[in-house]
């Protein structure tokens, strides 16, 4: 049995467990196993899963994840989302659909604390949404601009994503965390200035403006307060790992710690077993033979992960699919952090496509009965249509990701 057919074997048994919804650190696990017992021995996947958890388990850069998710349950919990959302709204009260945007902005802000785009779209949903349906905000719009603003927390540093790719592909996680800030913004920006377009174009998709009464009913003083312990962390977790004084598993210690592996001990097998199979150099002969550069990698790529995204949870999707793409990005000496931050904005549009599209079913399950499924996935073309831009700026101009991380090697 030829290497190719195996790993097609392997990959499409993967598909089709993630399909039934099995765990994802579960079906990389034993679809690793099984691959690498197929084109090896029993013995040398054994071998293999004996020693990965240990090695795993003592990685120190993933200990950062935890530590960062745990700081942003701990700001949800502590009522800075609020504080947030109120500061947004005002600071944004003239702009057309203020609400609207300003969820936005504090789905950014939020999520450069929590480090996870489905714990940003929880914590705003639950705010953010309810206000613009008491606004009389059509759904779709206040629906979709909470879904797509989660997805920030992918992107905006410290982000789970950004860590776990930087611990596959061995790059440095100080430099995604840099790489992921423009980027992350310019989303935020594009989002903002589709929805203030749309709702000067058809005003009746914002309802009822806030009136001056109760923007002065609202205290400035206290809101800046209540939101001034989120900018201070900001500041000392991304200022400590730009300026050199601490790692990102340090940093994230300065808001909690904690421990998590089982994921990346499948991730990690299923990296050996590609190796051994030799499939991505196949692949890289392939790319050469046909004369395809970077370009076509990436159109190839976004397909991919635009396609099986649909259906797979991001996590999964990155774990499945990296140890395949990256030789192919090195032969072409590429940049990783470039191509790592593409990645990740590919996968912040898996997490708001349909059918499958995580931050949405986040949405929903908070809302409850509020508001219908199909409604919410109507509202969300419009923000795919966004990061599709977004992605070709980014691809067209490398700078805007690389100009950061430049200044810190």
């Amino acid at each position: 049995m030829s290497s190719l057919l195996i790993i097609a074997l392997v990959f499409g048994l993967a598909l089709a467990l993630i399909a039934i919804r099995l765990p994802i650190g579960l079906v990389l696990t034993v679809c690793a196993f099984i691959g690498v017992a197929v084109e090896a021995s029993p013995k040398a996947a054994l071998g293999l899963l004996s020693r990965l958890p240990f090695e795993t388990a003592t990685n120190w850069e993933f200990s950062a994840a935890p530590m960062f998710l745990f700081m942003g349950f701990v700001a949800a919990r502590a009522g800075l989302t609020t504080g947030l959302f109120d500061a947004s709204r005002l600071l944004l009260r003239r702009v057309p659909g203020a609400l609207a945007v300003a969820s936005v902005m504090a789905s950014a802000l939020f999520a450069a604390a929590s480090g996870s785009s489905v714990a940003t779209s929880a914590a705003m949903s639950r705010i953010a949404v309810p206000e613009m349906l008491k606004r009389g905000y059509d759904q779709g719009l206040a629906c979709g601009t909470i879904a797509a603003s989660g997805t920030l927390g992918s992107l905006i540093p410290p982000s789970l994503t950004l860590i776990l790719f930087g611990i596959m592909a061995d790059v440095s996680i100080g430099q995604l965390f840099l790489a992921g800030l423009l980027p992350g913004i310019l989303s935020a920006v594009i989002y903002m200035t589709m929805i203030a377009l749309r709702v000067t174009v058809k005003p009746a998709l914002a309802g009822t403006p806030i009136s001056r009464s109760e923007i002065e009913a609202v205290r400035w003083r206290e809101v800046m307060w209540d939101i001034l312990p989120l900018p201070i962390l900001i500041a000392l977790v991304m200022g400590s790992i730009s300026a050199g004084w601490a790692t990102p598993t340090e940093s994230g210690a300065l808001g909690a710690a904690g421990a998590l592996v089982f994921i990346l001990v499948g991730g990690a097998l299923l990296v050996r077993f590609v190796a051994l199979t030799g499939v991505s150099r196949d692949l890289v002969e392939f790319f050469e033979m046909i004369g395809g550069g970077p370009y076509l990698l990436l159109f190839f790529v976004a397909v991919v992960y635009i396609v099986l995204g649909m259906f797979i949870d991001p996590i999964g999707l990155l774990l499945l699919t990296i140890p395949v793409f990256l030789p192919i990005a090195q032969s072409m000496d590429m940049d990783l952090v470039w191509f790592g931050i593409l990645l990740v904005k590919l996968l912040e549009i898996g997490l708001i496509t349909p059918p499958v599209g995580l931050n949405i079913y986040v949405i929903k399950s908070t809302l409850g009965n509020l508001v219908d499924l199909p409604t919410i996935f109507r509202g969300i073309f419009w923000f795919i249509a966004m990061d599709l831009l977004t992605l070709i700026i980014l691809i067209a101009w490398p700078q805007i990701t690389l100009w950061l991380p430049s200044m810190m090697r």
